[in-house]
């Protein structure tokens, strides 16, 4: 089996990484980084597995890379198995969640879109060559629960709450063209729950402590809803307990 994990420099897509290449299965594992200089880690687990694991450098606002990117998996392999984006922004040095539409910045609110939703359906699109075998694959996509426009009873968090929801309907449309390519590709949107990683850190204060996940534990309850999914999960949003949500 071949897999990628997109945004694979820290959180829980160093987390894929490290628990994948445990699974003697994996025969190649694709990782992508977008600043060199906070991918430590990454690199350092590259060293130890030299013969299983390539670093690739790909910033998701960015087709060219993303096109490039694929272009090397496919000087490689003629197949992806598992891809896993984890790509996703809540705040950095300039966005940070809206309490309210005063706060609302046409800019920033773009920036969101850019990162959370736009990104991932480019990589959806040049993907679809290496997902289009006959096998069972997965498409997984990080999103989250206040994507749901059903469960919204908090409001705020104007731009990732709607760059999420804008995700979920992309990669919902997605599935239905890969389900033409290939019967037994499965392309989901999954909420991860509250993790202990820096895009959370801000906002745990009134998380409980048995709702605030290690990485370890969202990985894996992760992987246990991939592993179970069959075709007719294919467009889905699921959360980390394996519960449907509402869209």
């Amino acid at each position: 089996m071949n897999g990628l994990i997109v945004g694979a420099t820290q959180g829980i897509g160093l987390g894929f990484v490290r628990k994948l290449l445990l699974d003697e299965s994996i025969t190649k594992l694709f990782a992508t980084y977008r600043d060199r200089a906070r991918a430590t880690e990454l690199f350092a687990l590259q060293d130890q597995h030299s013969d299983r694991i390539v670093c690739l450098q790909v910033d998701v606002t960015e087709e060219a890379q993303i096109s490039a990117a694929v272009q090397q998996i496919q000087a490689q392999v003629d197949r992806l198995d598992c891809v896993i984006n984890c790509v996703g922004v809540l705040h950095d040095a300039t966005l940070s969640p809206e309490k309210s539409l005063r706060q609302i910045d046409g800019d920033r609110l773009l920036r969101y879109f850019q990162i959370n939703s736009v990104g991932a359906i480019l990589l959806a699109k040049h993907l679809l060559p290496l997902l289009s075998h006959r096998n069972r694959c997965v498409f997984a996509t990080i999103s989250a629960k206040v994507g749901s426009i059903g469960d919204n009873q908090l409001g705020g968090w104007y731009g990732y709450r709607a760059s999420k929801t804008a995700l979920n309907m992309l990669m919902k449309t997605a599935s239905i063209e890969y389900r033409r390519k290939n019967p037994q590709a499965i392309v989901v949107v999954l909420h991860p729950g509250t993790t202990d990683t820096e895009l959370s850190r801000p906002f745990q204060r009134n998380v409980p402590p048995e709702k605030l996940f290690s990485v370890d534990r969202t990985v894996e309850q992760l992987l246990t809803i991939l592993s179970k999914l069959t075709e007719a999960d294919s467009g889905e949003f699921f959360s980390w307990d394996g519960s449907r949500l509402p869209w």
